[in-house]
């Protein structure tokens, strides 16, 4: 199987946004945010300044992206990393490109100086669990998350 793990680019827009929506609405059946808010977001991390994504692509088609937000933790008192998403699609998932796009989202983490790259995923999503096990993961017992039931 032969595929890229490269930085999403603004040629990748309209790809990209339809993957985000099999993301947010397909898998996570969530509802689905107007499409100026997803290209706004995708604008924002072209820009690299409060985030980046990663695309993963096979012969010229997205299959899949990872993005990470840059943050601050005051417990390491440094920056660190948030991997917000980490989503392939279907045929995809337990393979190679879902393994090398989690690794590019940590060594883009080490190469630009975070103290660490942390994630979360859904309490339902097993398998991701599983996957990110294999991937050497440390999964948190200290914390309860917690969020807003509205969107502001």
């Amino acid at each position: 199987m032969s595929f890229l793990i490269r930085n999403a680019k603004p040629d990748d827009l309209s790809s990209l946004t339809e993957l985000m929506y099999e993301y947010i609405v397909g898998f996570y059946q969530n509802p689905r945010p107007p499409i100026e808010k997803i290209h706004n977001l995708i604008q924002t991390l072209f820009e690299q300044q409060n985030g980046i994504q990663f695309v993963a692509e096979q012969n010229g088609e997205l299959i899949g992206f990872a993005t990470l937000f840059f943050t601050f933790s005051t417990m390491k008192a440094d920056k660190i990393t948030v991997m917000n998403d980490l989503f392939v699609l279907e045929p995809f998932r337990d393979t190679e490109v879902e393994s090398q796009l989690f690794l590019e989202c940590q060594k883009f983490s080490q190469n630009h100086g975070y103290a660490q790259m942390t994630w979360i995923t859904s309490t339902e999503n097993k398998r991701a669990q599983i996957f990110f096990k294999k991937m050497d993961a440390i999964q948190g017992r200290d914390w309860v998350h917690f969020s807003s039931q509205q969107y502001f």
